[in-house]
């Protein structure tokens, strides 16, 4: 079961072994699961270990060149403005004061972030991000600037999907590593085949 853009999804938490067990249902039925815990403090990876690159001007289609692994992809540094935070927590229905009375920008950001790596390079048809393992290294805060520097580290078919796997590190300020993504994505649906009656 998917959740779509403007459905609503109730979010729950359950202490477990080792962390929190998270549960995503809609219309009823458990959409996804994950899990959130604090793990051993991380150093975060030299910048120098992720190359910086730019979207292109015209966007290839987003294909198994385009899309080869170790191809890096970027975005143009993007600020978080007063505006946008707050409109972002509006889409996102956050009522947490934490994030005004701290100026943080919202976690979920650094994601959009990682699918804007995709989509600001190339041209993609539907397409689904399925999942996120995200190591965080710091706040991201509103007036800072973002950027994002990844790398394609695989391209595969799963049941006739394809899926694309992005090794992203997200940068505020331009120095300052925020957070480390494994980011997955469907970048071609499996196609349904055509019937003739």
């Amino acid at each position: 079961m998917s959740v779509y853009d403007g459905d609503v999804a109730v979010v729950t938490g359950d202490t477990g072994a080792g962390g929190i067990e998270i549960a995503v249902e809609s219309k009823g039925v458990l959409c996804a699961t994950g899990k959130a815990a604090l793990g051993e403090a991380a150093t975060a990876p030299k910048l120098e270990d992720f190359q910086q690159a730019a979207p292109p001007t015209v966007r290839p289609p987003a294909d198994e060149r385009s899309l080869a692994p170790g191809t890096c992809l970027g975005i143009a540094p993007f600020p978080i403005t007063p505006e946008f935070a707050a409109q972002y927590l509006a889409n996102v229905r956050e009522t947490l004061p934490l994030y005004c009375a701290e100026g943080l920008g919202h976690p979920g950001i650094l994601l959009r972030l990682c699918n804007w790596a995709l989509t600001h390079n190339v041209v993609l048809g539907p397409w689904i991000h399925v999942a996120s393992k995200v190591q965080n290294f710091r706040a991201a805060r509103v007036g800072e600037e973002l950027s994002v520097r990844a790398r394609i580290s695989a391209n595969y078919e799963r049941k006739g999907h394809r899926f694309v796997e992005l090794d992203a590190l997200v940068i505020a300020g331009a120095r300052a590593p925020a957070a480390r993504i494994l980011h997955t994505a469907i970048w071609r649906p499996r196609q349904r085949k055509s019937q003739t009656i």
